[in-house]
């Protein structure tokens, strides 16, 4: 198939698929004569898993990690637990950082009177880093 059928097939794009072959991510695809990509149903099989890894947020180092995993059939599964645990615990401070700019921007919104007046705790905390004021 060329790269516009295996990127239809897989929910990669083909942009992703030549950039994933320029970082060594998959390997290089075949050619036909006229210079133009091939895949088969391996290269099929790697870029679902990549997208379906990436999906899920992981790094393309993370994604390096695992496509080696899932490759070497004599693997523990303890080395694939261990990659996901520590994505769950990047994963949960992100949600936890992401939980904090919330609350802050829900305090600062809260405070900021939307009307006429220049004065904007919101606009405050942006330029000044200071909690703003209490209100605009």
């Amino acid at each position: 198939m060329n790269i516009g059928e295996a990127a239809a097939a897989s929910g990669v794009s083909a942009k992703m698929i030549r950039h994933y072959e320029a970082i060594g991510l998959i390997e290089a695809a075949g050619r036909t004569g006229s210079g133009y990509r091939t895949y088969g149903q391996k290269d099929l099989a790697t870029l679902t898993f990549i997208r379906r890894a990436r999906d899920l947020g992981f790094s393309i180092a993370q994604i390096r990690d695992l496509l080696a995993l899932w490759r070497d059939r004599s693997r523990a599964s303890a080395d694939v637990k261990r990659i996901a645990g520590a994505h769950i615990e990047e994963l949960t401070a992100k949600m936890r950082q992401l939980q904090e700019m919330v609350m802050t921007l829900q305090h600062l919104s809260a405070h900021c009177h939307g009307d006429d007046r220049p004065d904007c705790p919101i606009l405050e905390r942006l330029a000044t880093g200071g909690a703003g004021k209490d209100c605009c």
